[in-house]
């Protein structure tokens, strides 16, 4: 006997064997609302059979889930881009470009009609110069505020950071057997703009990668946090809560 889950295959065929038989002898007697009756038992029958050999899909969770996980993991802004590749590197790979497109925007729309009734929202990155909305970053509203804004530099050093977070979770993976082949070249496609990183040929050393990038961030990151910390303060200062969260118009807060 033949089981699928709860489902009894070899039952299930027999019934609608059985069915088939009744339907025709239905009809030989002329015998219309018999007949009506086993086809719509038959095709039930037919669908349970399909659907057992077939399940549907487990549901995905939220398209916001995702992203707060990618982000999550990353710990700075990030562009869509660099969110659908790490999703694909390490998490399953759910999320398309086109879902992100109007996110943050329907994000601000639930916190403007229930401020803080989640518990946290996908944002916007600040510009430290005009205290904006940064063009397609995305941001987690829990993380502190000096994290969320970017200045000059921290375009730059965001990035170095982004490279170190995907290299040690290429190299965790490798050290257990695994080898995560889009990880890496997402890795390597990293390296290319990191002096030092990696050779001319061949896959990213994420061990390497780690080096070069962290040397870099040690030139930059000093005084990209101190830019950042003043344009949170800044921020705390001028703006309403929701305007630190999703960015001010473009002469509210403008740096004097």
């Amino acid at each position: 006997m033949v089981r699928y889950g709860n489902v009894d295959m070899d039952g299930l065929e027999e019934r609608m064997l059985a069915l088939r038989r009744e339907i025709r002898a239905a009809s030989a007697v002329n015998d219309p609302v018999r007949v009506r009756s086993l086809r719509a038992e038959l095709r039930q029958a037919e669908r349970a059979w399909e659907e057992t050999l077939d399940p549907p899909p487990l549901p995905r969770p939220p398209v916001r889930e995702n992203v707060h996980q990618v982000l999550t993991f990353l710990g700075v802004p990030s562009a869509t881009k660099i969110i659908v590749s790490v999703d694909e590197a390490f998490f399953g790979g759910m999320l398309v470009n086109t879902q992100l497109s109007s996110l943050r925007r329907d994000e601000e729309k639930s916190f403007r009609s229930a401020p803080n009734a989640r518990p946290y929202y996908l944002c916007a990155a600040l510009t430290a110069e005009r205290l904006s909305p940064a063009r397609g970053l995305l941001a987690i509203s829990t993380w502190a505020a000096p994290v969320r804004v970017v200045g000059p530099l921290s375009l730059r050093t965001d990035f170095l950071t982004t490279a170190v977070r995907i290299a040690e979770r290429v190299r965790g993976l490798a050290s257990v057997g695994e080898n995560p082949v889009v990880a890496f070249r997402l890795l390597t496609q990293l390296a290319q703009n990191i002096p030092g990183a990696m050779d001319d040929f061949g896959p990213a050393d994420p061990a390497a990668v780690v080096v070069a990038a962290q040397a870099e961030l040690a030139v930059h990151q000093e005084k990209d946090l101190r830019q950042r910390a003043a344009a949170a303060e800044r921020a705390a200062r001028q703006l309403p809560e929701v305007n630190r969260l999703f960015g001010a118009g473009l002469k509210t807060a403008r740096i004097a």
